[in-house]
């Protein structure tokens, strides 16, 4: 009786113990399949993050690439001259460069006395006056709504506007009298050269306040401050 009661109670025992340690090896198991479906959940999220980051990235590089194409088929390389608010900034460069170069060559012939030189001047000062005149006269854009700082530079760029014309012009008148009555003298082709001097520095002036009034108080840049040349 002894014996079976001691047999019975080691085989509890034995039962219990194993039952335990199988619970232990389920439990340990169950945290480690609940960690490892954790972080297949994190992972999963984060590639998904990851996936959508990069869908976005690609959309906004494929719109950014489409844009610079949808610009390029609505804006033209190169402009018509309809499509200038005014076209006096493409004359007037013609009367600076011209102006101020004839009266180089006018103050270079007084040592060579060429008569080549003195047609070369004559013909670039006629051009330049020329397209002084049509800059300032006809082409001159009309403005509006500029600040009071702003038409205080727009006077001094007419008034050295009008004096290259002036100057210019009496340059011109002279270079021919030298050429046909005086015959390149030397005298005459240094008068010549001081008013032909002067009319680089007027041009040089006038194109000094011109660009400030572009460059600085944003005049002229897409039409700003201009009125339409037909309108007048």
């Amino acid at each position: 009786m002894k014996l079976t009661m001691k047999n019975t109670l080691k085989a509890v025992v034995l039962v219990l113990f194993d039952t335990a340690t199988v619970s232990a090896h389920d439990g340990h198991k169950s945290k480690q399949d609940s960690t490892a479906q954790q972080a297949d959940t994190v992972m999963n999220a984060h590639s998904t993050e990851e996936g959508h980051k990069d869908h976005t990235h690609t959309s906004e590089a494929d719109s950014h690439d489409a844009h610079p194409q949808d610009a390029h088929h609505e804006k033209k390389v190169k402009a018509d001259l309809a499509d200038f608010p005014t076209i006096h900034p493409l004359i007037v460069h013609f009367a600076i460069v011209l102006l101020i170069v004839g009266a180089i060559l006018a103050v270079v012939n007084i040592f060579f006395i060429k008569r080549e030189l003195a047609w070369t001047a004559f013909a670039m000062v006629l051009v330049g006056f020329v397209a002084a005149y049509l800059a300032g006269r006809y082409f001159h854009p009309h403005t509006h709504g500029l600040t009071e700082h702003a038409k205080l530079v727009l006077e001094q760029h007419d008034f050295w506007a009008d004096w290259t014309i002036n100057l210019g012009f009496i340059g011109l008148l002279l270079q021919g009298i030298n050429l046909f009555i005086f015959k390149s003298k030397r005298w005459a082709m240094a008068i010549v050269a001081v008013v032909l001097l002067s009319a680089a520095y007027a041009v040089a002036q006038a194109g000094h306040y011109g660009a400030q009034l572009v460059h600085i108080e944003g005049v002229g840049p897409e039409g700003k401050f201009l009125e339409l040349e037909h309108d007048h």
